[in-house]
């Protein structure tokens, strides 16, 4: 998949490799002309990469090459077992999670998951829960919760599974009831949007001491295309509405909706998983560190606070 601001980037790449293509094939030392086009190349991914719209970051944060949460649990943690059901109904696969080791200490990962064809799209649903992905979180956590282990959370879900089959299976109260125990589990909680941050799907798995977003992620009620067709009754307008909403990570650090971006290697997390995944767990272990030190009722009451002050408009 190649997006269109990444053009440039790869007519030069590909230039590259047949420069160096041809300079084995005829013996020709073309070193100079090599380093020249390198370096332009490099300009060229930072000034492109660093002056990206918010619809660009939204595009980047649905590469179809980007790593997902089996992709980052795989690279962060060994010894990494999944736990499936909800104990209810059935196994969401859209939703997975369970226990990791990471250095010296055991944590639960959770996190939607998408596919990368479209028979895996088809079993992950689009990486769009139904409840039973919701309640099968939150069972999870619980358990986190009884062996006093850290949770960990990946988000990336363009939304909740909006069927009919979910409404009547309880989706609305599956993500209510997530919100509600999350805020007053005992364990530290630590949120990451490693894609997409859409709607209560997103949500539902989101409530946290910490909440951070990868550098090209996006977090929002509503996607671009969606905002775009109640507007102006058409997609056409996605990039406008991308610009309104101030969906980006950057913006959301700034309206102090999030605590920290987590920087992707330069052209995205897909262009070097291993180096993403390295510092995703560097910030993990990091804020662990902190938030272990802070009595639990206290840990409680900072989060319940943090997110209460959300939204909260001083007028003199």
């Amino acid at each position: 998949m190649l997006l269109e601001f990444e053009k440039p980037i790869v007519e030069l790449e590909t230039k590259l490799a047949d420069m160096k293509q041809m300079a084995a094939e005829n013996g020709v030392d073309v070193s100079e002309a090599v380093k020249t086009l390198e370096k332009k190349i490099e300009t060229l991914k930072i000034e492109t990469f660093q002056n990206l719209t918010r619809w660009q970051r939204v595009q980047l944060s649905r590469h179809a090459d980007r790593p997902y949460t089996l992709d980052y649990i795989y690279e962060i943690s060994t010894d990494f077992i999944e736990l499936h059901g909800d104990r209810y109904v059935r196994d969401d696969q859209a939703m997975v999670g369970g226990f990791g080791r990471v250095e010296d200490q055991t944590i639960m990962f959770i996190g939607q998951q998408k596919g990368r064809n479209t028979k895996q799209r088809q079993i992950r649903n689009f990486g769009m829960a139904n409840p039973e992905g919701y309640r099968k979180a939150l069972r999870l956590m619980k358990l986190a919760e009884k062996f006093d282990k850290p949770i960990v959370t990946f988000i990336d879900t363009p939304g909740a599974f909006p069927g009919i089959e979910a409404e009547e299976r309880g989706q609305g109260e599956a993500i209510a009831r997530n919100l509600k125990e999350m805020f007053m589990l005992k364990v530290p909680i630590i949120c990451i949007v490693i894609g997409e941050g859409a709607s209560g799907g997103a949500l539902g798995i989101a409530i946290g001491d910490k909440v951070l977003m990868l550098e090209n992620t996006w977090y929002s009620v509503i996607s671009p295309e969606n905002c775009s067709t109640i507007l102006w009754r058409s997609w056409e307008y996605k990039e406008q509405a991308a610009e309104a909403m101030k969906l980006t990570a950057a913006d959301m650090k700034e309206l102090k909706l999030i605590d920290g971006i987590i920087e992707e290697p330069l052209g995205g997390a897909h262009t070097d998983v291993k180096t993403q995944s390295n510092t995703i767990k560097k910030s993990i272990l990091g804020h662990l560190k902190k938030l272990n030190q802070i009595p639990i009722d206290k840990r409680i009451e900072q989060r319940i606070e943090k997110f209460t002050k959300m939204g909260v408009v001083n007028q003199k």
